[in-house]
């Protein structure tokens, strides 16, 4: 397996987002490494995407991880109880990000069903198997990332990403879930998922 580099992320957001579709999310957690392939993603393109928390260079100190270099994580609390990972991409001082939306296991199953549910794989019910890792909210429960985890170089333990040479036999295309506030920005087809 190959470590994604800074590189890979300082490149134009959508196609970042696209070509993370297949990539391995790693997580070491306390002895234990969890990996699973991603599935789904969304572009947010702070210069022109009324979506993103940085849109126009609104700068906070929530969204100033936004702003730091390709290959930063930028993660974030949605409803008060939800963290939600973002890969930031393209230049330093450019705010644009990757928002991770889904992911299906390879490794570390058992922790991450215990993380989720408190329970194991095998005590899963039906809906919790189609629900395991279908959303941001979930990923991040199920890896154990939290805002302790915001600003992190996504190139070194414990949290980053790698490929396996894995290619998704097909990548749909689609718009982002959640933002219909964006106006025009609502009707970007700037979601991928296999």
């Amino acid at each position: 397996m190959e470590l994604l580099h800074h590189a890979f992320y300082d490149r134009d957001t959508v196609t970042v987002a696209r070509d993370l579709l297949g990539k391995l999310l790693i997580r070491e957690l306390d002895g234990e490494t969890l990996i699973g392939r991603i599935t789904e993603t969304e572009a947010y393109v702070g210069p022109v995407d009324k979506a993103c928390h940085a849109y126009g260079g609104r700068r906070t100190p929530r969204t100033e991880p936004l702003f730091a270099p390709p290959g930063t994580a930028y993660v974030y609390l949605i409803y008060g109880m939800y963290h939600c990972l973002n890969f930031v991409t393209e230049g330093e001082g450019i705010p644009c990000a990757v928002l991770l939306r889904g992911l299906e296991p390879v490794q570390g199953g058992e922790t991450m069903a215990r993380l989720r549910f408190g329970s194991s794989l095998s005590r899963m019910t039906p809906y919790q198997r189609r629900n395991f890792l279908n959303g941001p909210g979930k990923v991040c429960q199920a890896f154990a990332i939290d805002r302790s985890l915001n600003r992190a170089d996504l190139t070194r333990s414990p949290l980053y990403l790698g490929d396996d040479g894995f290619s998704p036999p097909s990548i749909r295309i689609g718009t982002r879930i959640g933002i219909d506030y964006a106006q025009e920005a609502a009707a970007f087809p700037w979601r991928f998922y296999v």
